[in-house]
């Protein structure tokens, strides 16, 4: 298999990083539901909203490694092809995706400059992109927790829309994305 997408197949750099995003996204939903569990002011709980923030803070980053690997290699074919009815559902559920791993990264780091708050970033400190302005930082919180629960119900549509395609319509749709297997 290539690191580049063939026309049946997505390459190593996008199934890499694919299959990363979910980690990354597992990990900075898992931080902010567990966080819930610990006291305010205690280690546990501060240390689970750094890793939020800093899992979220990889997502934005990395998104933007995805979205060129998708403009330099061709999308694989859908074999069978699909109904023009369910491409462009797919297509706007793939730019939701997008806009998410965009949006609510972007927004916490708004939310933590706004609140007057670090941004840590694995041992550094990024700078604020807002002057510390509390009523904001409501404001942002408010658009952030948003797209944080719009996350979970595009993700799951997304994973049964996958699911469906390989099982029910059994097409391509979700072997494209595995590792491909050894023929040993």
């Amino acid at each position: 298999m290539t690191w580049k997408n063939t026309e049946l197949r997505y390459g190593r750099l996008s199934i890499g990083l694919h299959w990363l995003m979910v980690l990354l996204l597992i990990g900075v939903y898992g931080c902010i539901e567990l966080k819930g569990n610990f006291p305010k002011g205690s280690d546990t709980r501060e240390l689970l909203k750094q890793w939020h923030f800093m899992l979220g803070l990889s997502v934005f980053a990395l998104v933007w490694l995805r979205l060129l690997a998708r403009l330099i290699a061709p999308t694989p074919k859908i074999v069978p092809a699909i109904p023009q009815w369910q491409a462009i559902p797919a297509h706007l559920m793939h730019l939701a995706l997008y806009a998410l791993m965009i949006g609510a990264p972007l927004a916490g780091w708004l939310l933590l400059s706004a609140a007057g708050k670090p941004i840590p970033f694995f041992g550094m400190e990024l700078p604020a992109l807002l002057a510390k302005n509390p009523d904001l930082a409501k404001q942002i919180k408010y658009w952030h927790e948003l797209a944080g629960t719009t996350g979970y119900w595009l993700i799951g549509l997304h994973a049964v829309a996958g699911l469906a395609h390989h099982y029910i319509l059994r097409d391509n749709t979700l072997v494209r994305m595995l590792p491909q297997r050894n023929s040993n």
